[in-house]
């Protein structure tokens, strides 16, 4: 199933608490601090994927959590780093700060990868706070916690040109012929129910990408039906072609409906 949305929670890991302890060696009784730092928690981070082209890995678990880091030891041994959580997505994803709908990343162009919330730093073992007044102090910073946030998900295919129109007036049938795709073809209305995309192949040239949506009705830009999903795809697109049944086989007025194509 083509999913281009999701909405999940994220969250960077806690830093690790410093450690209090004591040197207990056989021949130093009142041995001094040695306890040791705790591990920073490890960072979220979304990379691209070229392999992917849907959000659907997302649809059926909502949480990630990076790991936390771990507490620090006696003889001044340092927890260990929290692993960082690696979420991967298609090109094109953006992430938005759910609450705000504010962007917080756009994974596109060169932006391959990010880390969207970073990791607790872990406190401080007991054996930073010795001072020539207090040489045995029992305290150690605690981890600084992780960030949790809810985001939201939204893919915009990535196409050098987009095919918009009508439902049925022959978009998927032209990707068809023009490109590598081979996107299911019927005589009838929303045989295309999610984006398709082809590679144009050209002569002495690099060749480019092909995006057919599915059918648009009439409002679709004010959001009627599917308007806006099926549009976020075309919004990155250099070109658009405008296709209307010029034989008016469905009885369609293609003038009205170069027009009504352009609302």
């Amino acid at each position: 199933m083509f999913a281009d949305n999701a909405k999940i929670t994220i969250r960077s890991g806690n830093g690790g608490d410093g450690h209090v302890s004591f040197r207990r060696e056989k021949y130093v009784p009142n041995g001094g601090p040695d306890g040791g730092d705790g591990g920073d928690g490890g960072n979220l981070i979304f990379q691209v994927d070229d392999g992917l082209n849907t959000l659907a890995d997302f649809r059926h678990r909502r949480k990630f959590f990076a790991q936390n880091g771990e507490q620090g030891g006696k003889r001044n041994c340092h927890g260990k780093r929290g692993e960082d959580l690696i979420l991967k997505v298609p090109a094109g994803t953006i992430i938005k700060d759910a609450a705000t709908e504010k962007v917080i990343a756009d994974m596109s162009g060169e932006n391959t990868r990010q880390i969207v919330l970073r990791g607790g730093k872990g406190g401080l073992g007991n054996q930073h706070f010795a001072t020539s007044t207090m040489q045995v102090p029992k305290y150690a910073q605690p981890g600084q916690p992780g960030i949790e946030l809810e985001v939201y998900l939204e893919l915009k295919v990535i196409a050098d040109v987009g095919l918009v129109g009508f439902p049925n007036v022959g978009k998927s049938t032209l990707l068809s012929r023009v490109s590598n795709a081979r996107p299911k073809i019927a005589n009838y209305h929303f045989t295309t129910l999610n984006p398709n995309l082809g590679v144009v192949d050209l002569q002495d040239a690099g060749g480019f990408v092909i995006a057919d949506i599915p059918g648009l009705i009439e409002g679709a830009a004010e959001g009627v039906g599917l308007g806006h999903d099926f549009l976020r795809h075309i919004e990155r697109t250099k070109v658009m072609i405008h296709m209307v049944d010029a034989a008016s086989v469905e009885g369609r007025d293609p003038i009205a409906d170069i027009y009504a194509s352009r609302r």
